[in-house]
């Protein structure tokens, strides 16, 4: 058997080295990553170099053991403005350690881990950051052109950071990208205009760039830092994508040093969530730009890519502009005189007026003409039956028409690349725009056909040893079509089937069903309404209010009705009327009518779906049932009442109504709606059973619903399993919690302080006073009580056992909030208060809100 390895060498190979997980950092910082309790689980081995206790004595403690207390506080207020799985903080010259060595820190997520990054500040007086960086854009934003915006834009990022050179490089379609500017100190050659293949940047780089849009290396020869341990205890090492002190591939480090890099930043930019191409930096000697102004350089850059869309997008709105007035007189002339369709020539001259073109072939029922440069007539029926292969309906572009036929190299000449427009699907007819041959020299940053050995994945492409400019001839190619082009083309396409060719028959044939569509749609739309409408009137005609019921009464039992419905109709429309939660129709109901009563209303059921004509049913029982208990029942007198369901041996759903507690019942002398609707909706409409007793110390009702009309969470693809939810999560957040209420916020960032008091009023607050001191809560407490308080626990220096003694002593309900964790520990008079976690969130505020002020009380730090 022959052991040579056989696999393909192409840039897969390349991109299976691991560059997030090298298990190691540049040595110009340390490394922590916490759990998340924020145990010390991994740090780089040289953090003995910023703190006096070996590594041993580290692992495994809390970080308060290693960070002073004020460092922990702030970096915890840091971390609850992480937004998104890629979201990284920054914090400059910072007291980590408790004494006079400031640092400048990277927080970010990985894996469920907190990864703190700290390098020692070596900027004290940087400046106005903001100020540098206006001004930059402003500079920018004088350019006339693209070239000159590139230029300035590499001449920015060089001022600011020192490189020996800076440059714009552009990615191409296929991956490879070209150095479009450039910024270089004088003596040291220019990369301008030089091209670089795909394979110089792996696939798996490309998307770390797309993550971390900033990568720093300081010094190709310094010793990596390990992580310790190297493996976690699934045996994986930790994860370091988003990390800003990631060593380096040693593929990366032979490449740099086969171009004489020392030291190198790149940064990405990224336009409408693509890698539009980087600002590569390179010295030529070690070089470490401080963390701040690396920070500035990539806050630049993000703006330098905005300004790039902005700019390309008003180029292509002014093209697709001209495009659509060429489609317009498309429109117009050939609506007065359709002959002028048989003649190639004038095709030729007002297509080329929306897309640049040397020719043009149209095919139609098997009759072909030409103008222009086109292939002979040979050649064009192959390509046209080539293009019957490809995906029809849409516009197919190449600037290479050999890729599609081979034979098409013999008239490249004339031909080489095409834009097909079907407008016709049977038989596919084209209108084919033509580009002829570009040769052009293409210079690349030394051979792109890299070199390979063998490596542990198999022979892999290596770095290339030389980066002496290499030309390639470039032949049987047109300039390609880009994404306006073929957004034009659509345009084209849509204005000549529709209205130059009278459609195809296969494009009639879509309009004959989506009119039968269309009517099927108004037949159901009008079937609905008009039971709608029925199930309306009948609720009025049958509301016959009692003697002495005023109109404004009679007007709110109606509405009331109406709307159960309209709630009832809501949810399963959302669920594109499928079966929805009996949960949710019970819960919705108890929160419209009961308010302040939801505490005298037990649920208790497994999750269950029903049917939309269920849901709807149930949804006026239920509805009469909260209404008729509010009014006379156990809720109207302190009473309570308790729903509950389950599933019986037939599988049916047994649905009960218990009141207790309430006033005495009598069996009522007059039988309104209401109790119609109670008694006979479930057997009626849905072929099920009920049955009312009006026991004297409470009204109790009884209900079987069929199980045709019941649907089991897991059976719907997409919903999620209520058993692991809580109801609060799974429904939408009332915003009105707060109503009317008066809100103190303690809190000693500002940036905290205003994300809580936007959710604050989002759930009704009248007013939220926000306080970031001990002294200014009391005065606000004795001055101007407010209905209910939150308070963050650490102030500064301080703490706000204070403000909750005041609190307490006044009779304020009030909870704590803390970004301390578990560790936290509460005076003994105020562990059973309500603790609410950072960062703060709609739904647990909300959650945490009505506890306070039902008067509900949790352990320390439960949440």
């Amino acid at each position: 058997m022959s052991d040579t390895w056989s696999e393909p060498v192409d840039l897969t190979n390349c991109d299976r080295e691991p560059i997030h997980q090298l298990g190691a950092i540049q040595p110009i910082g340390f490394l922590i990553a916490l759990s998340s309790d924020w145990m010390i689980s991994r740090l780089s081995a040289n953090i003995n170099q910023f703190v006096a206790k070996p590594t041993d004595e580290i692992i495994g403690h809390h970080v308060n053991s290693l960070l002073c207390p004020d460092a922990v506080h702030a970096l915890r207020n840091r971390m609850a403005l992480l937004r998104g799985p890629d979201g990284l903080e920054r914090m400059f010259r910072c007291a980590l350690l408790g004494d006079d060595r400031m640092f400048d820190v990277a927080l970010h997520m990985s894996e469920g881990r907190v990864i703190i990054e700290g390098e020692p500040s070596t900027e004290h007086h940087y400046g106005d950051a903001t100020g540098t960086v206006r001004g930059m854009i402003g500079r920018l934003d004088q350019a006339r052109d693209m070239p000159g915006f590139f230029n300035e834009g590499a001449r920015q990022v060089r001022a600011l950071t020192g490189f020996d050179r800076v440059m714009i490089y552009r990615f191409s379609p296929d991956g490879s990208g070209e150095v479009v500017s450039e910024s270089a100190k004088s003596g040291i050659g220019s990369f301008l205009g030089l091209h670089y293949p795909a394979t110089d940047i792996p696939k798996q780089a490309r998307e770390l760039y797309k993550r971390s849009l900033l990568r720093v290396i300081t010094d190709i020869d310094a010793t990596p830092v390990p992580i310790l341990p190297t493996l976690d205890e699934h045996g994986q090492p930790l994860d370091l994508s988003l990390s800003v002190l990631r060593s380096v591939s040693p593929m990366h480090i032979e490449y740099l040093r086969n171009m004489g890099v020392r030291a190198s930043m790149s940064i990405s930019i990224v336009v409408e969530g693509e890698l539009w191409g980087l600002i590569a930096c390179h010295h030529y000697s070690p070089r470490c730009p401080s963390f701040e102004r690396r920070s500035v350089a990539e806050l630049f850059a993000q703006m330098f890519a905005m300004r790039i869309e902005v700019r390309e997008r008003k180029e292509t709105v002014e093209y697709e502009r001209r495009a659509r007035d060429v489609c317009d007189q498309l429109l117009g002339a050939v609506a007065s005189d359709e002959s002028l369709l048989k003649d190639p020539d004038w095709l030729l001259d007002i297509l080329t007026r929306a897309i640049p073109a040397d020719g043009v072939g149209v095919w139609i029922n098997g009759n072909y003409a030409f103008a222009g440069k086109t292939p002979d007539t040979a050649n064009f029926t192959r390509i046209v039956r080539a293009l019957n292969g490809t995906a029809a309906g849409r516009a197919f572009a190449t600037d290479r028409i050999s890729r599609l036929v081979p034979e098409a190299i013999e008239h490249a000449g004339a031909a080489a690349g095409m834009l097909a427009i079907p407008i016709s699907r049977s038989p596919r007819d084209y209108v084919i725009l033509f580009r002829s041959e570009m040769i052009r020299a293409v210079r690349w940053g030394g051979d792109p056909r890299k070199p390979v050995e063998d490596g542990p994945n198999g022979p892999r492409l290596t770095p290339r040893e030389s980066f002496a400019e290499w030309k390639q001839l470039v032949e049987g190619q047109s300039e390609p079509f880009n994404s306006s082009d073929l957004r034009v083309a659509e345009t084209l396409r849509a204005t000549l089937i529709e209205i130059v060719l009278r459609l195809s028959d296969e494009a009639s044939e879509e309009r004959r069903l989506s009119s039968e569509r269309q009517e099927l749609l108004i037949a159901e739309l009008n079937h609905r309404v008009r039971n709608i409408l029925s199930l309306i009137r009948g609720l009025i005609r049958q509301s016959k209010p009692p003697e002495g019921t005023s109109l404004a009464e009679f007007v709110a039992m109606i509405d009331g009705r109406i709307h159960a419905l309209a709630r009832a109709h809501n949810q399963i429309t959302d669920d594109r009327w499928g079966p929805a939660p009996l949960q949710t129709l019970i819960d919705a109901e108890a929160a419209v009518f009961l308010a302040n009563k939801r505490r005298q209303v037990e649920i208790d059921g497994e999750p269950i779906l029903l049917n939309p004509q269920a849901y709807s049913c149930i949804a006026l029982v239920i509805h009469e049932l909260v209404t008729n208990s509010a009014k006379y029942g156990s809720l109207s007198d302190g009473g309570r009442v308790r729903i509950s369901w389950h599933r019986n041996a037939d599988r049916d759903l047994e649905l009960h109504w218990i009141e207790t507690g309430g006033p005495r019942v009598e069996l009522p002398t007059r039988k309104g709606f209401g109790t119609t609707i109670i008694k006979q909706s479930v057997p009626y409409d849905l072929g099920g059973l009920a049955r009312l007793e009006y026991a004297p110390d409470g009204f109790n009702a009884w209900f079987t619903i069929p199980e045709r009309h019941l649907t089991d969470p897991c059976d719907v693809k997409g919903r999620p399993n209520y058993e692991t939810c809580e109801t609060f999560d799974l429904f939408p957040v009332p915003d009105n919690a707060l109503t009317g209420m008066r809100v103190l916020l303690v809190e000693d960032s500002l940036i905290i302080a205003l994300d809580a008091e936007d959710l604050l009023k989002r759930l009704g607050a009248r007013e939220v006073v926000t306080e970031g001191t001990v002294a200014d809560a009391l005065h606000i407490i004795d001055s101007n009580r407010p209905d209910i308080a939150i308070l963050d626990i650490n102030l500064g220096s301080h703490t706000s056992f204070a403000i909750a003694d005041r609190l307490d002593a006044v009779g304020v309900p009030f909870m704590f909030a803390t970004g301390y964790g578990e560790q936290l520990l509460l005076p003994e008079q105020h562990r059973a208060r309500i603790v609410l976690q950072k960062p703060y969130t709609m739904a647990s505020l909300a959650r945490r809100l009505t506890e306070a002020l039902s008067g509900s009380t949790q352990l320390a730090g439960a949440n």
